[in-house]
């Protein structure tokens, strides 16, 4: 077995109740980093309350992109909906800067199923019942052995890349162990919201793989994904 993270949380640890931010087009796996930008003032809040508590965030994606900070678009009943499955991340390192944002950075924990919405936290942002038992495994995800067809992914990485325009460092992407790569992959690629959400769900590392390698395939012959530009929080 290898040596887990020590200041990752152990499932007995994991909370009932998480603080959500939703964000359409960007997906937080477990093992993986993700940067964030904060400004606004309710997600301030929410993260110096999730620095004095347990300092996990669920990061989910509105069921329909768009609104004023790309955290979707309200309902006539409510408030924006969001889908049922995000991931927790801890924040593991921020940043103050002289115009009034933090710069955070977040690692991946383990997903999690919302149980039902929360009245709002007195800063103002959502909260909801967070269901970690379905996604136990994740917090195993560096023991686990993935199935990877490399080769195929790295010739549909090219023809994705050549198709888009883009460059990467390949020696780097080479180098990476296989879990990471489909980890950092899967979060960095543009793909659009549903593929994002796709990729979250799958059951595991593998079948994210193939899931990957099949949105990589498609993207490089065919329109690309809609992928909208998207304000950061």
């Amino acid at each position: 077995m290898s040596r887990q993270n020590p200041f990752d949380p152990v499932f007995e640890q994991l909370p009932d109740t998480l603080p959500i931010f939703p964000l359409s087009g960007v997906m937080l796996l477990p093992g993986g980093k993700l940067p964030l930008n904060v400004f606004e003032p309710r997600y301030l809040a929410m993260v110096f309350d999730s620095l004095a508590g347990h300092r996990l965030i669920g990061m989910v994606q509105p069921m329909q992109p768009g609104g004023y900070a790309g955290d979707g678009m309200p309902v006539e009943d409510g408030k924006p909906k969001v889908h049922r499955v995000g991931c927790a991340g801890r924040i593991v390192s921020f940043n103050e800067t002289e115009d009034g944002r933090l710069l955070l950075a977040l690692s991946g924990v383990c997903r999690f199923e919302i149980g039902r919405e929360l009245d709002l936290a007195q800063g103002g942002y959502r909260r909801v019942s967070s269901l970690f038992a379905p996604y136990r495994a994740d917090l195993d995800h560096a023991d686990e052995l993935v199935e990877l067809d490399r080769e195929r992914l790295m010739a549909a990485l090219a023809a994705f890349f050549r198709s888009r325009g883009l460059s990467t460092d390949w020696d780097a992407v080479k180098q990476a162990g296989d879990r990471n790569l489909v980890t950092s992959l899967s979060m960095m690629l543009p793909f659009g919201p549903a593929e994002k959400q796709a990729l979250l769900e799958a059951a595991d590392t593998t079948a994210r793989a193939k899931l990957l390698i099949a949105f990589l395939e498609m993207g490089a012959f065919g329109q690309p994904p809609d992928s909208s530009p998207q304000r950061a929080n």
